[in-house]
C-alpha cells in the first residue's frame, strides 16, 4: 500500500516557529511530527510514502537521507509551484507512478486512527473515495459532513450553530482510487476539498468512516503544544515520552511541570517551566519563568514568558515580560 502525505504548506499559523523549520518537521514528543505520522501509516499497512513537498524540501531530505523512515520507503515529490491540496496530490501520485488504491494524509494531523480498517471499509463498499471523519464539540466552526448511511451526501461549510446535520468533520486521512486523480486538472492549483469532493459526492462514490480515536490538528499553536503535552499526561492512549530529552541540560534547581524540554535545550538555575514546550536548542536562563508557551529561541535571566511563542531568532531580554504575543512578531516580516 502506498500513501501521499501533504507536507508542502507554509505553516503560517505556527510562525515564527516555522520561519526556520517546516511544520511537519517540528518535534512532537522529541520526534518529528512527520515520523509519528509515518509510523501510523506503517501500522495500517503502508510500505511506501510519497512526501508532497513544496516549501523547504531540504530539511526532509536531510532528516531521512537514505530515503527511509523506519521500515517505510520515502519518495520526495517537490512541486514546481504551489498547487493547493488537490494539485499537490495529483502531482505527487503521478510523480511516484501510483496506479492502485492509495492513502492520503495531511501532514499536520496526529491521530491514532486504524488506517488498515479505513482501507478495508473503502474496499468493502467499493468506494471511489473514503474519508476519516471525527466528531467535534462545535461543528459550526468547520465544514460539516452529512451522511446517508455510510455514504457522504453533502459538505456544509460552517453552518449556523444548531443547524449542523452532524458533528462530523473531515479528519484529514483519505483512501482514494486512482480515478480520483482523473478528476483533478494537471499542473494547476486545485482544492481537493472545494473542487473534487463535491464531484464525488454528486456521483455518490464518496464514503465516510467516523471514529472516536485520538485526533488533533497540530497546525495551530495551542494544539501543537497540546499534542506534545498529551504524551506526558496520558492524553494519547498507549503513547508516552520522557519530559526531558537525553541531551538537554536542566539545572537541578529548575522547576519543570507538565512540560517537554527538547534535545540540546538548556534550562538554568531556578527557572520555572510550566505547561510549555521548550524546543531543541532553546535556552531558558536562570530565574526565568515560562508558562503555557512554545520556546525555540532564548529567554533571558529572570524574564517572564506567558502564552507566547518564541521563534529560533527570538530573544527575550533579561527581566523582560512577554505575554500573549510572538517573538519575533510574524506580522512585522
Amino acid at each position: 500500500m502506498r500513501a501521499v502525505v501533504l507536507v508542502g504548506g507554509f505553516g503560517t499559523r505556527l510562525r515564527p516557529l516555522t520561519d526556520t523549520i517546516p511544520k511537519p518537521m517540528l518535534p512532537v514528543g522529541h520526534r518529528p511530527m512527520i515520523a509519528r505520522l509515518v509510523d501510523r501509516l506503517a501500522a495500517g499497512g503502508v510500505t511506501d510514502v510519497v512526501l508532497a513537498l513544496g516549501f523547504r524540501p531540504e530539511p526532509f531530505v536531510e532528516a531521512f537521507p537514505d530515503g527511509r523512515c523506519g521500515d517505510v520507503a520515502l519518495t520526495y515529490a517537490v512541486e514546481p509551484e504551489p498547487l493547493d491540496t488537490g494539485g499537490a496530490i495529483k502531482f505527487a501520485a503521478e510523480y511516484a507512478g501510483i496506479s492502485e488504491t492509495f492513502v492520503v494524509a495531511n501532514g499536520d494531523v496526529l491521530t491514532d486512527l486504524d488506517v488498515g480498517a479505513l482501507v478495508a471499509a473503502h474496499r468493502r463498499w467499493g468506494a471511489e473515495a473514503t474519508l476519516h471523519l471525527i466528531g467535534v464539540d462545535d461543528p459550526s466552526a468547520f465544514g460539516v459532513v452529512a451522511l446517508d448511511g455510510d455514504r457522504i451526501s453533502a459538505f456544509v461549510e460552517k453552518p449556523d450553530p444548531g443547524t449542523e446535520p452532524t458533528n462530523l468533520i473531515n479528519a484529514g486521512t483519505y483512501v482514494f482510487e486512482p480515478s480520483v486523480l482523473d478528476r483533478i486538472p494537471s499542473g494547476e492549483p486545485v482544492s481537493i476539498e472545494r473542487s473534487t469532493f463535491p464531484v464525488l459526492v454528486e456521483r455518490g462514490s464518496m464514503y465516510g468512516v467516523a471514529t472516536d480515536d485520538y485526533w488533533i490538528d497540530a497546525g495551530r499553536p495551542d494544539l501543537y503544544r497540546a499534542a506534545n503535552l498529551d504524551l506526558l499526561g496520558g492524553g494519547r492512549p498507549g503513547q508516552t515520552c520522557k519530559p526531558v530529552a537525553s541531551t538537554a541540560v536542566v539545572a537541578r534547581s529548575a522547576e519543570i511541570v507538565n512540560s517537554l524540554i527538547g534535545e540540546r535545550a538548556t534550562v538554568g538555575d531556578g527557572a520555572r517551566v510550566h505547561d510549555s514546550v521548550v524546543l531543541p536548542d532553546a535556552a531558558v536562563a536562570p530565574g526565568a519563568t515560562v508558562d503555557a508557551s512554545l520556546v525555540m529561541g532564548r529567554i533571558g535571566r529572570n524574564a517572564t514568558v506567558r502564552r507566547a511563542i518564541v521563534g529560533a531568532d527570538g530573544e527575550v531580554e533579561a527581566d523582560a515580560s512577554v505575554v500573549d504575543r510572538s517573538v519575533p512578531d510574524p506580522s512585522a516580516a
